[in-house]
């Protein structure tokens, strides 16, 4: 039988074989890939993806800053978009082009360098654009649906589409993209300040994400997705929910909810994926029983049981 290598196409990209995922995800867990694809550019990717036979998967992994692979790993390919996908770029009408492969904090510092405001936010949101597109990604009360313009993406097919924000229909922690979409960029608009004070912004976000976040630890961010947007009249805070059932410091084995913000899941270093997914599961019910809440992850989670 054919390996699931020898069945794709050749690309100018680089493929990998059984690759590991542990070591390119902030959780530091999970199984290895079958195969991890590397695309040369968009051409590339779409030419993959439209020769790519459909019953073998194809998954994306950003920078893993908020995926737990599962302990089997993932069956399938696994795109990493790097290289010409992490470029930035500056273009007419104060606005930045954003390759989907970009670190969200690089690109909010190519815009505070190019006098850009309206994008400080990012520089508090961990992971890459492409992610960032998909879950509508925000903080401090600024989410990326209010400074899209336009997205580029790729479908299953290898059709390139171009789309509004109005045609992904975000809302909170939400887009409404089809699954099949891989982003490859995006454009985002900004209103001019000067550097400086756009770095003032930037350097208070991150302080205050240091004073209240365990960010130095092996964490996903934000575990779970607060159950009522933000604004909402008595809005609950997942972190306040899981508090209240006892979820602060929970462990199971190598994994807990950290004491310092308790929506944030931490690998001590011996933790496996299944550790971690259980905190999370037994805390959720926990909650469900309690407050009759259903906590959304805001984590992805993928691949096999170990």
């Amino acid at each position: 039988m054919r390996t699931i290598l020898e069945r794709l196409p050749t690309v100018r990209g680089k493929y990998i074989e059984h690759a590991s995922l542990k070591d390119v995800t902030w959780l530091r867990v999970g199984g290895p890939a079958d195969v991890m694809y590397l695309p040369a550019d968009e051409a590339d990717l779409s030419r993959f993806l439209a020769e790519t036979p459909d019953d073998i998967p194809v998954h994306v992994l950003g920078a893993g800053s908020n995926t737990l692979v599962r302990d089997g790993g993932i069956r399938g390919v696994v795109i990493r978009l790097a290289g010409t996908f992490a470029r930035t770029e500056v273009l007419e009408g104060k606005r930045l082009k954003a390759g989907a492969g970009a670190l969200d904090k690089m690109v909010a510092k190519a815009a505070a360098k190019a006098g850009l405001a309206g994008m400080e936010y990012l520089v508090g949101v961990p992971g890459t654009i492409g992610g960032a597109l998909r879950m509508n990604a925000g903080c401090y009360d600024q989410e990326t649906k209010d400074v899209v313009v336009s997205v580029r993406a790729i479908d299953r097919l290898g059709r390139i589409i171009e789309a509004s924000p109005e045609e992904l229909n975000y809302s909170y922690r939400h887009c409404e993209a089809p699954e099949d979409w891989i982003f490859t960029s995006a454009v985002f608009q900004g209103t001019p300040d000067e550097p400086a004070a756009i770095e003032a912004r930037m350097n208070g976000i991150t302080e205050r994400r240091e004073g209240t976040q365990p960010i130095r630890e092996k964490t996903s961010g934000s575990t779970f997705a607060n159950p009522d947007a933000p604004g909402t009249p008595n809005q609950r805070r997942s972190w306040q929910l899981i508090d209240s059932v006892g979820g602060r410091g929970y462990r199971v084995g190598g994994a807990f909810f950290s004491e310092q913000h308790c929506n944030f899941l931490i690998n001590d270093g011996t933790a496996t994926a299944a550790d971690l997914e259980q905190v999370g599961e037994d805390v959720r019910a926990r909650v469900k029983e309690k407050h009759g809440v259903d906590l959304r992850w805001e984590v992805k989670r993928v691949g096999e049981q170990g």
